[in-house]
C-alpha cells in the first residue's frame, strides 16, 4: 500500500468554512502541457463561525504567484494546499498557477482527451486546476475567460463575449466549485430550442466531434422531453438562456451535471440505429434527463458536504425512475430497476463494501459513488412519497425547493420539509439514512373464523461496523386475492414500525391469497413459505405487474436452487407456468421478455450465501444452461410463431412499443438458437438494419460457443467506431465459457485497439469479465490475477477507475476456502503495491477486512 495512510472523514467533525466567496474571475491561457490559470476570487469571513484559519486546496499545481489585495505574498504551500495569515475582512485574493492537461491521466481536474480540453470536478477534481476552497458548501458566482487555438470555447453559464481566440462566459447562479465545467476543441454542435412554461426562448447544444454530429438527434429530443417532463411533474422550470451538453471519449463516469455545460461519456449520448441498441438509446434518454434534473435537485440546491451525496443522487434517481416509467411504461421500468438493485446494491450491502446511504465516514469520496447511494438512495425517496402520499409529497417537494433553492443542504433539511408539510415525525424513517445493510422481511400468515392475519417480523443482518439494528419504517404494499383469481383487498400500504407488528382483515369468504411487498414498495429481502403451486397461481392472477413478475422469478429460482444443491430436473410446474405468461398476446411484449430473462446467476449465489451455503459458480452455471435449454425446447412449439409476430417493418424507432416487440425476439432467438444451430441468428444477423437486431443476433451466436465467423465481420465493418468497438470487446468476454473467459480477455488486452487509459475500453474488458460469473471465478484462479495484474497497472494512471473495479472482489468470503485463497493473494498484491493509490488504497483495505 502506500506510504502514507490516508485520513478519514467524518460526518461528525463537519465545520463551516471560515470563509466564504462572493465571486470567481479565472482565465485559462491553454497549452497542452503548461496551461496558465489565473485565479481572482473575492472572500469575505464567515459569520457563522469565528475560525479564521485560511486553507486553499491545491493538488499537483504549479505555483507562480499569488497577491491578496494586490499585494504580493508567499503563502506556505503543502501537497495538499496552501495557508497563509489573511485579513479578517473581506479581500480579494489573486493566484497564477500552471497545470498539464495532457498529462492527466486520472481524468479529474483539466485533462486532455484526443486533442479536447475538458474537466471533471466532482467531486474533488477543481483542486487540480487552481487553489480554492473546495468543498461544496462554499459557492460563488463564476465567470470565466479561455484564451486558446481551440475553435470553440465553452464554460458554465451564459456567453457574453468572444473572438478571435478567446470566449468569457458568465454563470448567474451561485455554485460550488464541483459544477465548474470547461471545454475546448474542434467541435460541431446539433442545434435545438426549447421554450419553457414561463414562454423564455432557450438554445440547446449537443457538441461532438466532427465524425460524431450525425448520432445527436435523440439525445436532444430527449433532452427536450426531460425540460417538459421537469415543468409539467415537479414544476422546475430551467434558468438560464443555454444548455449545452458535449460529448468525451474519456470520462470516468457517465456524464456530469455542470451548470449549463453538461459533459457526458459519449456513450451516454451519441447514438444512431446503426450503432446504438434499444438498451442503449433508453440509458441515454435515462442519463440525459438525471443530470438535466440535477439543475435543481444538485445544482440550485446543492449538499452541504460529500456525506450528504445522496441527497441530490438518490432524489435525482428517483425522478429519472419516474421520467422513464411515465415515457416507457411504469411496469416494466420497475421491474428494471429492482433487477439492478439486487443485482448490485444487495451484493454491495451483503460484503464488506456495506455502507449506509448517508456514511458516517469515508476516505475517499470518489468511492463512494455506489450502488447504496444512488439506487438505495432512490428506494427511500420512493418509500417516503409512498408513505406520505402523491399529494403531500408534492407539497413537500415545492416547499424543498422554496425554502433551500440556493442552499448547500442536509438529510435533516429534507426530512425537516416533510415533517412541516404532513405533520409526521420522521425520526424512526430517518435510519434509512444511518443504517447498513438489507433488512430480512420474514412472514407468516393465519386465517381462523373468517379473520386473516399477516405476522411480519423484521431484522437487519450486522454489516461492517454496525451489528445491532433497530427496526426500520417499512411500507408494505399488499393486496388479497380470492381463490378464483379476483382481488378482494386492492392495493394498500401497511406500515410497519415495528420487530414484529401484525395486520388483521375480515375475510369471511374463505382465506385468501395474499399479494405482498407489491410494487417492491420496500427495498428488503421477503421470506415467505409458499407453495409453489401459490406461485404459479399468482404468476397467473396477480393484478400487480412487479409481483406477477416476481412469482415467475421465485419459481424459477426455486427450481434452479435444487438443480444445484440436488441436481433436480427443470420442474415441470415452472416451464408451464412460463409457457402459459408468454403465450398471452394481452401482456406488453416487453413484459413478456422479461419473463424470458434468464435467472441471475449472481442472484442464486446470492440466495445461497444468505441461506448459508457456499455457492459453487461452475455449478450454477451448468444449473442456468440446463433451464435454459429446458425452457426452449418446452416452448419449441412457440417460439417460431412468436419470432415471426414480433417482427417490427418500417424505419427504427426507439420508442416503447417496438422496442417492446424487438426484446421479446431477442428473448425468443435466444432460445431458437440452443435449437437449430444458430441457423435463425445467422439469417438475422445478415438482414440487420439496426444495431439492435445484428448485436441481438451476435450475442445469440457467441452464447452458443457459434459465432467466430460473424464477430470477425463484426469487428470489420465496426472497426472506426470506437463505442460499437467497445461491444465488440466486453461481449467476447461476458458470453465466453467459463473455461475460457480469462484466456479471451487476456488476449484483448494485446489486442492493437485495447487502450487501459480509456475508461470505456478498459471496463469493456473487465467489467466484461467479472459479469461473467462462472468464468471470473473459474477455479483456475486465473481470471483473479488477470484483473489484478491490471489493476495495477492502471492505478498509477486512473486510480478512480482503479478503485471501482475492485468491487469485483467484493464477494469473495461468500465462495469455497480454494477460492478464497486465491482471491485473497489477487487483493493482498494489489494492497502490497507500492505508492498505490488511496483511492484504490481504500477499496482493496475495506475488501480485505470485510
Amino acid at each position: 500500500m502506500s506510504d502514507s495512510t490516508p485520513q478519514e472523514i467524518y460526518l461528525s467533525d463537519y465545520t463551516p468554512p471560515a470563509y466564504l466567496v462572493e465571486t470567481v474571475e479565472l482565465t485559462f491561457q491553454l497549452h497542452p502541457t503548461k496551461t496558465r490559470v489565473i485565479s481572482k476570487i473575492a472572500f469575505r469571513p464567515n459569520p457563522e463561525t469565528d475560525d479564521r484559519a485560511f486553507f486553499l486546496h491545491g493538488e499537483q499545481l504549479n505555483f507562480i504567484s499569488a497577491k491578496i489585495n494586490g499585494v504580493e505574498i508567499a503563502p506556505e504551500l503543502s501537497a495538499e494546499g496552501l495557508t497563509t495569515p489573511v485579513p479578517d475582512a473581506a479581500f480579494v485574493w489573486e493566484c497564477v498557477v500552471e497545470i498539464a492537461p495532457q498529462e492527466n491521466t486520472a481524468l479529474e481536474g483539466l485533462y486532455m482527451s484526443n486533442g479536447m480540453y475538458c474537466t471533471q470536478c466532482e467531486a474533488q477534481g477543481f483542486r487540480k486546476i487552481t487553489y480554492y476552497p473546495d468543498r461544496p458548501d462554499v459557492m460563488a458566482i463564476f465567470t470565466v475567460r479561455i484564451e486558446g487555438t481551440p475553435p470553440v470555447l465553452l464554460s458554465n453559464g451564459n456567453p457574453i463575449s468572444s473572438g478571435d481566440g478567446f470566449a468569457e462566459w458568465h454563470d448567474p447562479w451561485p455554485k460550488p466549485a464541483y459544477l465548474f465545467a470547461l471545454v475546448a476543441g474542434d467541435l460541431r454542435n446539433h442545434p435545438g430550442t426549447f421554450t419553457t412554461m414561463s414562454g423564455r426562448k432557450v438554445d440547446l447544444n449537443i457538441w461532438v466531434r466532427p465524425d460524431d454530429i450525425d448520432k445527436c438527434a435523440f439525445g436532444m429530443e430527449a433532452l427536450k422531453k426531460s425540460m417538459a417532463w421537469d415543468e409539467d411533474v415537479y414544476g422546475r422550470e430551467y434558468d438560464l438562456g443555454l444548455f449545452n451538453i458535449v460529448a468525451v471519449d474519456d470520462f470516468n463516469m457517465g456524464a456530469m451535471e455542470n451548470k449549463g455545460l453538461n459533459i457526458f461519456n459519449s456513450s451516454c449520448v451519441l447514438a444512431s440505429p446503426e450503432t446504438a441498441t434499444d438498451a442503449n438509446f433508453e440509458r441515454i434518454e435515462a442519463i440525459i434527463a438525471h443530470e438535466y434534473f440535477h439543475n435543481w435537485t444538485g445544482n440550485r440546491i446543492t449538499c452541504r458536504d460529500w456525506f450528504q451525496l445522496c441527497l441530490k443522487e438518490g432524489l435525482t434517481v428517483y425522478r429519472d425512475q419516474s421520467f422513464t416509467g411515465d415515457e416507457r411504461g411504469h411496469g416494466v421500468k420497475r421491474i428494471n430497476d429492482v433487477i439492478q438493485l439486487r443485482g448490485r446494491q444487495f451484493s454491495e450491502d451483503q460484503g464488506p463494501l456495506s455502507h449506509p446511504v448517508r456514511p458516517a465516514s469515508f476516505v475517499e469520496i470518489n468511492n463512494f459513488y455506489t450502488a447504496t447511494i444512488y439506487e438505495k438512495g432512490a428506494e427511500v425517496i420512493g418509500m417516503l412519497n409512498q408513505l406520505v402520499g402523491d399529494e403531500d409529497y408534492d407539497t413537500a417537494l415545492d416547499l424543498y425547493f422554496e425554502r433551500h433553492d440556493g442552499d448547500a443542504a442536509t438529510i435533516e433539511d429534507w426530512l425537516q420539509v416533510f415533517e412541516t408539510a404532513t405533520g409526521r415525525d420522521l425520526t424512526q424513517f430517518k435510519r434509512w439514512y444511518s443504517q447498513a445493510g438489507t433488512p430480512v422481511l420474514n412472514l407468516k400468515e393465519s386465517y381462523n373464523k373468517g379473520v386473516y392475519t399477516l405476522d411480519f417480523m423484521q431484522e437487519t443482518p450486522p454489516t461492517p461496523g454496525q451489528k445491532n439494528k433497530e427496526p426500520q419504517v417499512l411500507p408494505i404494499a399488499i393486496g388479497l386475492l380470492s381463490q378464483n383469481g379476483g382481488e378482494i383487498l386492492e392495493t394498500t400500504i401497511l406500515e410497519m414500525t415495528q420487530a414484529t407488528q401484525s395486520f388483521s382483515f375480515d375475510v369471511p369468504a374463505g382465506k385468501p391469497i395474499p399479494s405482498i411487498l407489491r410494487g417492491f414498495s420496500a427495498p428488503v429481502v421477503l421470506h415467505h413459505e409458499v407453495s409453489n403451486e401459490q406461485r404459479a397461481f399468482l404468476l397467473s392472477h396477480d393484478t400487480d405487474d412487479f409481483n406477477r413478475w416476481e412469482s415467475g422469478r421465485i419459481l424459477g429460482e426455486d427450481v434452479m436452487l435444487r438443480m444445484v444443491r440436488n441436481g433436480d430436473a427443470p420442474d415441470s410446474l415452472y416451464l408451464d407456468a412460463l409457457a402459459n405468461v408468454i403465450r398471452d398476446d394481452s401482456l406488453d411484449p416487453a413484459y413478456r421478455a422479461l419473463m424470458m430473462r434468464p435467472i441471475s446467476q449472481n442472484d442464486i449465489g446470492q440466495s445461497l450465501a444468505r441461506s448459508g451455503h457456499v455457492p459453487d459458480p461452475s455449478k450454477i452455471y451448468r444449473a442456468a444452461q440446463t433451464m435454459e435449454q429446458a425452457k426452449a425446447q418446452h416452448l419449441q412449439d412457440t417460439l417460431p410463431r412468436l419470432y415471426a409476430e414480433m417482427h417490427v417493418s418500417g424505419p427504427y424507432s426507439p420508442d416503447a412499443e417496438p422496442v417492446g416487440k424487438r426484446a421479446l425476439q431477442g428473448a425468443v432467438l435466444s432460445l431458437i438458437t440452443r435449437l437449430d444451430g444458430g441457423t435463425q441468428a445467422r439469417a438475422q444477423y445478415a438482414s440487420a438494419d439496426n444495431m439492435t437486431q445484428q448485436f441481438g443476433a451476435l450475442t445469440c451466436l457467441l452464447d452458443a460457443d457459434t459465432g467466430e465467423p460473424e464477430l470477425a465481420a463484426f469487428y470489420q465493418q465496426w472497426v472506426t467506431d470506437r463505442l460499437v468497438i467497445d461491444k465488440w470487446f466486453g461481449t467476447q468476454v461476458s458470453l465466453a465459457a467459463p473455461e475460457k473467459a480469462a484466456g479471451i480477455a487476456d488476449a484483448l488486452t494485446r489486442h492493437a485497439d485495447f487502450d487501459m487509459t480509456n475508461p470505456n475500453r478498459f471496463r469493456a474488458v473487465f467489467g466484461g469479465l467479472s459479469m461473467n460469473t462462472a468464468g471470473f471465478h473459474n477455479p483456475t484462479g486465473a481470471a483473479y490475477n488477470l484483473l489484478a495484474d491490471w489493476l495495477i497497472a492502471l492505478d498509477a494512471v486512473n486510480p478512480q477507475t482503479t478503485a471501482r473495479m475492485t468491487v469485483a472482489f467484493q464477494t469473495w468470503r461468500r465462495f469455497d476456502a480454494d477460492r478464497q485463497t486465491l482471491m485473497q493473494a489477487a487483493l493482498e498484491r494489489i494492497a502490497a503495491t507500492k505508492d498505490l493509490s488511496p483511492d484504490t488504497t481504500e477499496m482493496v483495505s475495506r475488501i480485505l477486512k470485510g
